[in-house]
């Protein structure tokens, strides 16, 4: 880890507390990496000395057991169920960061009665008041579950790869927030790119885009070049950032964490997260 990360990760432990900041990683299709990137993002926001959750909001494919090496048997569904408290499925992992499993467990709020889904929804509020930072890790695409916890974010982080076929669902995607009026801020992380100048190309293709056609400000979160560590680490059930601390992608994911901290909340929000995903969907 560089000197001028930690000093930047140091900075951001200082800052006051407050309502936790939402961070959702999003991408238009999946293999570009969103969940590495939550993963790992996570434990770098949690070594500046936040309190942070990392939250699996993939209800099909979820694999953050596979990156981040645990095996949880509980996950949001059991606790919907009323068979776990939430105590019990937020789990503590590697990087000290907390996990919240959540496979198949969103659908279930469907058929609850509006007195049962306030319960739910009070309980993981107060669950994420105990955290400085909540980092949601969503499912791949544009569907409806994507969506609802984007819109309930404070920072959306858009995933691409240099791909055509990348770019244009990445920017399918932002047009979908944009759409529905999305009040938080937007950026875009450009990941396993051949060289830091082909990330920044892509970057500004598609902020510029943003611009003309949206009227949107897309932020630059940084590039990640393709990095043989970081399959290494996969391979390992190891994130990167822990496994191998001071290769490349490792000090950018840092800097990025760095750089995505200092985006602030808006304090004067009356609903909490989970309460404004469950309006989204519902």
């Amino acid at each position: 880890m560089s000197r001028t990360s930690v000093e930047e990760l140091a900075m951001l432990a200082a800052q006051g507390s407050g309502r936790a900041k939402v961070i959702a990683v999003a991408s238009g299709k999946g293999g570009v990496g969103k969940t590495n990137i939550s993963a790992n993002l996570a434990i770098c926001l949690a070594a500046s000395g936040k309190r942070v959750v990392l939250f699996d909001a993939d209800f099909g494919l979820a694999n953050l057991d596979i990156i981040l090496g645990v095996n949880s048997k509980y996950n949001l569904s059991h606790f919907i169920k009323g068979v776990k408290t939430l105590d019990e499925i937020c789990q503590p992992v590697c990087g000290g960061i907390d996990v919240i499993c959540g496979v198949g467990g969103l659908d279930g709020l469907v058929n609850m009665s509006d007195f049962a889904r306030e319960r739910i929804v009070k309980s993981l509020e107060l669950l994420a008041d105990n955290y400085d930072v909540v980092v949601v890790d969503t499912a791949a695409g544009i569907g409806r579950n994507v969506s609802a916890f984007c819109m309930a974010a404070d920072h959306t982080v858009l995933v691409s790869t240099t791909e055509p076929t990348a770019i244009t669902d990445v920017y399918t995607l932002l047009k979908s927030l944009t759409l529905k009026n999305y009040a938080g801020s937007l950026s875009l992380l450009v990941n396993m790119a051949d060289s830091i100048a082909e990330g920044k190309k892509v970057y500004h293709q598609i902020a510029m885009a943003a611009s003309q056609f949206l009227n949107v400000k897309l932020n630059h979160a940084g590039v990640l070049i393709k990095d043989e560590h970081v399959g290494i680490s996969v391979k390992k059930r190891q994130p990167v950032v822990l496994e191998y601390p001071r290769c490349a992608v490792s000090q950018s994911l840092m800097t990025i964490a760095a750089r995505l901290s200092k985006v602030p909340v808006d304090s004067s929000a009356g609903s909490g997260f989970f309460k404004k995903v469950v309006n989204w969907l519902f």
